[in-house]
């Protein structure tokens, strides 16, 4: 069982930028692939990034340049960095884990808003 504690959501002016957090324990952090979702108002959830546990990452393309998706063993954390941020990334935005042994174990966590203002 994975449990995954995110924070660093707020508000924040058009062009600013935030860093969200997620913790997570339980597991062994090393098997876990990780991913950032985000639900907007009225859209579905959607894939935002991915790193794998071997560093690799994948960007939805809104995001590609803006958005740095890392990962810290030590601390068995995945960070989101959000730069140039657009009145379009305002959702809650979840963490996600995925055990590449295990791919039926998937877990989330609770959301944190992310509030883009014009």
């Amino acid at each position: 069982q994975v449990e995954l504690v995110e924070s660093g959501g707020g508000l924040v002016q058009a062009g600013g930028s935030l860093r969200l957090s997620c913790v997570a324990y339980g597991s062994v952090f090393s098997l876990l692939a990780m991913y950032w979702y985000r639900q907007g108002p009225g859209k579905q959830r959607e894939l935002v990034a991915t790193i794998s546990p071997g560093y690799g990452t994948n960007y939805e393309d809104s995001v590609k340049g803006r958005f740095v998706i890392s990962r810290d063993s030590a601390k068995n954390t995945v960070y989101l960095q959000m730069n140039s941020l657009k009145p379009e990334d305002t959702g809650v935005y979840y963490c996600n884990a995925r055990n590449v042994r295990v791919p039926s174990d998937e877990f989330w966590g609770q959301g944190t808003q992310v509030t883009v203002s014009s």
